[in-house]
């Protein structure tokens, strides 16, 4: 049942799900909170945990499949939390939080001199647009973040999951994350501390509300050409431009698995060989560019997702003797 909350920032009840996600599948949730900045945010996470309501956090919805009907509680989005900034001088890192309007405007705008130009880090808010960030360093030509480029979502989930493929993964270039702890004070944690892994940014259950990327200082065409390629080579392989929620499952062999002679097997070539591109529930339907993503073709439901997942599962479990690992986030 919805509640009466005088909430600290925007908010929406009974809101729909669905089209905040890439793969357009979901119900509603009782409450819908939009913090702007990371003070927003945290009082809204506080304002949650004092109700004594089920709390999640949702960024660009890139890896997420969310269940039909009415997710109880809160969710949390960050995508007005979306800032990102540039140090005012070298070796100077400001808090976002401290600057005023004026400074914020004029460090967004990356159309503007470089402030600092031998000190390529980027202080950014985690409801910032992965994509955008990508292209903001090429057209700076700081060298880094071209190997994401096709990668979906947010920098908080991306952090959050340490998102990346064959090119790099975020916390090559994370300097320091700020997060939101448990007991909903904010704490600085540095890369060597948080030891990311493969698909897991080591966090814990911290909300990543902002970090400090450090970047290369390039040539603004040389990083730009790179990006080019490494889309155009994601595009032959992977459904990007198509509705879905990423890989699925996580590669049995590890991050490096796919068609090398180590004997380990990605995830993808696993559900290829055993003949299972093509295969179908409802509006989703595994991809036939690649066996480990599922598309939503045109109304799909979550529990076709759902549905199509577990009968994944099952036939590489009964045909191989290998229990796939989910790599997705689910909300249920």
């Amino acid at each position: 049942m919805t509640l009466s909350i005088d909430w600290p920032c925007a908010a929406l009840d009974n809101a729909p799900l669905a089209q905040r996600t890439n793969l357009r599948v979901g119900g509603s949730v009782e409450w819908l909170l939009e913090p702007s900045t990371p003070d927003e945010l945290r009082e809204a996470w506080l304002a949650a945990q004092e109700h004594k309501l089920d709390t999640r956090i949702l960024g660009g919805g890139a890896n997420l499949i969310i269940s039909d009907g009415i997710l109880p509680g809160v969710v949390i989005s960050t995508g007005r939390v979306r800032r990102t900034f540039r140090p005012l001088d070298p070796g100077e890192v400001i808090d976002p939080e401290e600057m005023t309007d004026e400074q914020a405007k004029a460090l967004f705008d990356i159309e503007a001199p470089v402030i600092a130009a031998d000190d390529p880090r980027l202080i950014v808010w985690a409801g910032a647009s992965l994509p955008g960030l990508v292209h903001a360093a090429s057209r700076l030509g700081w060298s880094g973040l071209e190997g994401l480029i096709g990668v979906p979502g947010t920098l908080g989930g991306a952090i959050a999951m340490n998102a990346g493929g064959r090119w790099g993964e975020m916390w090559d270039v994370v300097d320091m994350v700020r997060v939101l702890g448990p007991d909903g004070d904010f704490q600085d944690i540095q890369k060597a501390d948080a030891n990311p892994t493969y698909r897991n940014g080591g966090l814990g259950g911290s909300i990543v509300v902002g970090a400090v990327l450090r970047l290369e200082l390039d040539n603004k065409r040389r990083v730009a050409e790179r990006a080019r390629e490494y889309l155009r080579e994601k595009c032959k392989v992977q459904p990007v431009t198509e509705a879905s929620a990423g890989c699925i499952f996580k590669n049995p062999g590890g991050p490096k698995a796919g068609d090398d002679d180590s004997g380990k097997i990605s995830a993808g070539r696993l559900i290829d060989e055993l003949g299972l591109k093509g295969l179908e529930r409802g509006g989703a339907v595994v991809s036939k560019v690649h066996g480990n993503f599922i598309v939503n073709r045109g109304g799909a439901t979550g529990s076709d997702v759902f549905g199509l997942i577990d009968e994944l599962r099952t036939k590489v479990q009964e045909a191989r003797g290998i229990d796939l690992q989910i790599e997705v986030k689910r909300w249920r």
